[in-house]
């Protein structure tokens, strides 16, 4: 299967709660940590909801 790499952007200081348990979903909690998940529509519509704070460095 495909794999994607995510790439923290953004701070989580100041954002809601939902917003940073999805950080620790995709496996980032701290600037700049990049993380390579399966490309799947769950892991996309995380991405999604996060778009703000994270960059997809390699599709």
């Amino acid at each position: 299967m495909a794999t994607i790499k995510v790439k923290q952007t953004g701070s989580p200081i100041r954002r809601t709660k939902d917003q940073r348990a999805t950080l620790v979903g995709l496996g980032l909690n701290k600037m700049h940590r990049v993380s390579e998940l399966q490309d799947t529509p769950e892991v996309r519509g995380m991405i999604r909801k996060v778009q703000h704070m994270v960059q997809v460095v390699e599709e």
